[in-house]
């Protein structure tokens, strides 16, 4: 697993995304951010809530110039279900995140336990990247639980542009 440190470049990252198409880190720089959820797949009903959320507060991260994606390490199939059935209207979502590129993105990784579950999968993390393709900040989990709020997200993004504040934790 890498240690990914603020100040320092993030792992190239390129998605396909439903709908068609594909994402590309930083393809063009986002004025202030780009925040990457990555989520533990269509089988996780704690990420299903956490996505609603953060769907529909995406109008207010672009407004302060940040991109969004949510990713994980389902395959297409699933990642369609996950946005149809889940009612994600606004939110860009990615598919097939590479188990060894989760773990280069310092993301833990788990097996099944359950039917439900593909046979492996990333437990979540978000990430902000900064346009140049530096992280400023990361939150990574290991359990689908006690997970970051968004609105405390877009309440520091307020922060840190206010008061450029400088990225933290840089020492490694």
């Amino acid at each position: 697993m890498s240690r990914l440190t603020p100040g320092k470049p993030v792992p190239a990252l390129s998605v396909a995304t439903t709908g068609g198409g594909s994402w590309t880190l930083n393809a063009t720089p986002p004025e202030t951010f780009t925040l990457i959820e990555v989520y533990r797949g269509q089988h996780c009903p704690r990420c299903k809530t956490h996505l609603l959320d953060l769907d529909h507060k995406i109008a207010r991260f672009n407004e302060r110039g940040v991109d969004v994606i949510a990713l994980s390490t389902d395959p297409q199939d699933r990642a369609e279900v996950a946005k149809a059935e889940w009612g994600l209207g606004n939110l860009t979502l990615g598919y097939g995140l590479g188990i060894e590129a989760a773990r280069d993105w310092g993301l833990y990784i788990s097996t099944a336990i359950a039917d439900k579950e593909t046979r492996q999968f990333s437990e979540p993390g978000m990430f902000l990247v900064r346009p140049d393709g530096t992280l400023y900040s990361l939150v990574i989990h290991t359990t689908p639980f006690h997970r970051h709020h968004f609105a405390d997200v877009l309440e520091a993004v307020d922060m840190i542009r206010a008061r450029n504040y400088p990225p933290r934790g840089d020492q490694g």
